[in-house]
């Protein structure tokens, strides 16, 4: 398939896919909840993806359900939480501490799809996190869980930064999901409410306004957003 990206380039679309794939075979060689709850998301967003399906945003899936109609957007939310509970239900952890993971995860997974309105920035937006983890922990360690689409994603930014492919839904699911992974993976309780809030910011943000007019309304945002880029 192919779809006109932001600046009307007819290219590959969804490269989501090149995440799916190995990803779902990692998980059929050696099962894990992280590569489980990925591949989930993955599925969900590639049906979006291929049914293209309108209005978006919260709000408008919201009204379409209401109104009785099909929401792939509605099925996508409804199946990424309860997939987010059961990978999160996999810590041990109970109560509120299982909800404050299980929406971190969620979250992520949305805030993935919010960041890939440009080329890159949602595989430059778990980079971000993922090192910053790191160099908190002074470890690779936070890596582990999401260790098998490593290569993967990089690949995906390598294309998606040249202007070669997008990742659509299927991709930058996965991509956000990675996020959240890193993120219950690493954090201790209080830091994971931290981490919830900062999502719920950017979940209510990028509803009413846009989070990539932000980023390049703020100059140090803006040359990272660009690093990379075709121009």
């Amino acid at each position: 398939m192919r779809r006109a990206n932001y600046r009307g380039r007819n290219v590959v679309f969804p490269l989501g896919v090149l995440l799916l794939a190995p990803g779902g075979l990692v998980l059929a060689l050696e099962p894990t909840r992280w590569l489980a709850f990925l591949c989930g998301v993955g599925c969900l967003g590639l049906i979006d993806d291929l049914v293209d399906a309108r209005p978006r945003g919260w709000r408008g899936h919201g009204q379409a359900v209401l109104r009785g109609e099909v929401s792939t957007g509605a099925l996508k939310a409804a199946g990424t939480i309860g997939l987010a509970a059961w990978a999160a239900a996999g810590d041990g952890v109970t109560g509120l501490a299982l909800v404050a993971e299980a929406l971190v995860l969620a979250l992520a997974a949305h805030l993935g799809n919010l960041l890939d309105t440009r080329p890159g920035r949602a595989e430059k937006g778990l980079a971000v996190t993922a090192g910053a983890l790191c160099l908190a922990a002074w470890s690779l360690a936070p890596l582990d869980p999401i260790s098998p689409l490593i290569v993967p994603v990089a690949a995906c930014s390598w294309l998606t930064l040249r202007e070669h492919a997008m990742l659509g839904d299927t991709g930058a699911s996965m991509v956000g999901g990675m996020i959240g992974i890193v993120l219950v993976s690493a954090l201790a309780a209080p830091e994971t409410y931290l981490a919830l809030a900062v999502l719920l910011v950017f979940a209510i943000y990028g509803e009413f306004r846009s989070i990539g007019s932000a980023v390049e309304r703020v100059p140090l945002f803006q040359r990272l957003d660009s690093l990379g880029r075709a121009s």
